[in-house]
């Protein structure tokens, strides 16, 4: 029986083996491995096809989100809007500096935040919104970019899953104050390891996220804040830089199967979709099906050789981690199906 994983990174390494091992050995060659001038590359490269001014290479796609609130100056006794359908590193990087998490249930057929709900979530302490563009599908940013104008705060935008989708034209990562992505090897563009970017048209907010992600230093030795080691590798940014000058092509090879599948699944028993929202284009990250009966289902493939997941089967309120929000089983019913 042929076995079809749920990521097949072999198979993707196998079609650019030369231009990666060649990336690679350049790396080693030089010995540059902090910093290197691949690294400057990608960011300059990854900053284009974005459609920013900056770009800002991390360790990883917590790190990222968690510059962005350090470099925003977000911290104790603050609230961040989060939505409740995502994955908990959203919420852990609100919580890593000290801020409060403030959950919103998603839109029940794009699966992304729902719009309507954000402004009954804001109060006194709210500094910012993240909204996150779940499984390749932006969220819809003009009613949340609206909502903080009215409000003067912050959006970041969780784009850890969205290389490349437009949002009216608009590339993931270009619209909010800053964008943050990870480059998890399963991701649309994985690295060989853990790593990240952050986003932004801001000049002062890109030099001190440099400064941020390098112990809080703009000369070696010398610091002027209380920084973190997040630093992007430069073999994960050579690796990167590779697999870049892929991508349109591998998402519209993604979207392409993503529709054939809608084709011959249509119809069949009580399999629904998540709706592809008319502002949107969908790079689908991952492709979402819903069915009553979803353990069975997930049995019955796994038999056959086909490997499933379920994102998320536990929602971050109901994590043991984070009991002290004290939400409770049916705070966010959509989020929970």
């Amino acid at each position: 029986m042929q076995s079809v994983p749920f990521v097949d990174l072999s198979a993707q390494y196998r079609a650019i083996k030369d231009e990666v091992d060649n990336a690679v050995q350049a790396v080693l060659s030089k010995c540059n491995f902090i910093l290197g001038s691949q690294v400057e590359e990608f960011e300059r490269c990854f900053a284009d096809f974005v459609g920013v001014g900056y770009a800002v290479g991390v360790g990883n796609g917590l790190d990222a989100l968690r510059l962005a609130m350090m470099a925003l100056d977000i911290g104790p006794g603050d609230e961040v809007i989060v939505p409740a359908n995502t994955f908990i590193a959203t919420a852990l990087a609100v919580s890593a500096v000290g801020a409060s998490p403030v959950l919103v249930d998603c839109d029940r057929r794009t699966y992304n935040i729902d719009t309507a709900l954000i402004e009954r979530a804001i109060t006194a302490r709210t500094k910012a919104i993240i909204p996150v563009h779940l499984t390749g599908q932006s969220a819809d940013m003009d009613p949340i970019m609206d909502i903080a104008e009215r409000h003067n705060l912050y959006v970041v935008e969780d784009a850890a899953q969205a290389h490349g989708t437009l949002y009216k034209g608009r590339p993931c990562g270009s619209m909010g104050d800053c964008g943050c992505f990870s480059f998890y090897p399963g991701k649309n563009l994985g690295a060989y390891g853990d790593a990240g970017m952050v986003t932004t048209n801001n000049q002062d907010l890109a030099e001190r996220l440099r400064t941020l992600r390098n112990y809080g230093q703009k000369v070696k030795y010398q610091h002027v804040e209380k920084g973190l080691n997040s630093r992007l590798d430069t073999i994960q940014a050579a690796i990167l830089n590779v697999k870049l000058k892929h991508l349109v092509r591998w998402n519209l090879l993604r979207a392409a199967h993503a529709q054939t599948y809608r084709s011959l699944l249509s119809g069949v028993g009580d399999l629904r979709f998540q709706q592809q929202a008319p502002y949107s284009t969908h790079i689908y990250h991952l492709f979402t099906i819903e069915t009553e009966y979803r353990d069975d289902l997930q049995r019955q493939l796994s038999q056959n050789g086909v490997q499933v997941v379920i994102h998320y089967p536990v929602p971050i309120h109901l994590q043991e981690a984070y009991a002290d929000l004290q939400y409770k089983k049916g705070s966010f019913p959509y989020c929970e199906l």
